[in-house]
């Protein structure tokens, strides 16, 4: 199994390098051709949709899914639903832990990650949904952008092996990863993408309500996230193979 992953971990190193400058259009048409049913889009924010966007036109019917935390904006939700009549897709929504999510409540509360950080709280909410919504799959996509938060996804490459989740099979595809927001927003407005209306409103960087605030003009995208925690610290287990040990 070992020599295996390190095998895959080869090619798609290569594979990578070869489509670094690509489109991201390019790199989806070689993802859903490679994977087809057997790989799928994260969807939550604007990025996302302008993969679903893509991708739709390459291969209708593709599996996107959504995590629902139970404490997203109610705007959020709203988009959901608009993202599915869209495209006509049948989006697969998975829900936190819900065994976890009561236990940590009934200990330490609604809001212990104001206190503990946000991880104990990402892990029942988002990264376990997040396992099971990938279990069955070989590959997903995301909508991960280098300029999104120079911390921690400075170096992101185009597709990887995953390290954190599908013991080290599943393929993870970046197609934005050169994308700038002014590309991504360039492209929502030239092809009438819909997005979330909290944009509208401040919001840059959409998650959970509690753990997400408008930021202010000059001010990075990221800093509306998860404010009260260092800036090398936010990811909330969906991409913390980003996140590398200090040296």
């Amino acid at each position: 199994m070992p020599e295996q992953n390190a095998e895959l971990e080869k090619e798609i190193g290569q594979l990578a390098e070869d489509y670094r400058d690509r489109s991201p259009q390019e790199i989806l048409r070689y993802a859903l051709n490679r994977f087809e049913s057997d790989i799928t889009i994260a969807f939550s924010g604007a990025e996302d949709v302008v993969l679903i966007d893509m991708a739709t036109k390459i291969m209708p019917g593709v599996s996107v899914f959504s995590l629902d935390t139970g404490r997203l904006h109610p705007e959020t939700y709203r988009f959901f639903n608009v993202v599915r009549e869209r495209y006509d897709i049948p989006l697969e929504v998975f829900f936190a832990n819900r065994e976890k999510t009561e236990e940590l409540v009934l200990k330490k509360g609604m809001f212990s990650f104001y206190r503990d950080g946000h991880g104990e709280c990402c892990a029942v909410r988002k990264v376990d949904p997040l396992r099971r919504s990938l279990g069955t799959r070989a590959a997903w996509i995301t909508g991960q952008r280098k300029d999104q938060s120079p911390n921690t996804r400075s170096e992101i490459p185009v597709m990887e092996v995953d390290t954190v989740f599908g013991e080290g099979k599943l393929i993870k595809f970046n197609p934005l990863a050169n994308w700038s927001s002014k590309q991504v927003w360039d492209y929502i407005r030239e092809n009438d993408v819909p997005y979330n209306e909290l944009h509208k409103k401040g919001y840059v960087s959409i998650g959970c309500e509690p753990c997400t605030r408008p930021v202010l003009p000059g001010q990075h995208e990221r800093e509306g996230r998860w404010w009260w925690e260092e800036a090398t610290k936010k990811e909330c287990g969906l991409h913390s193979g980003n996140i590398r040990p200090r040296v």
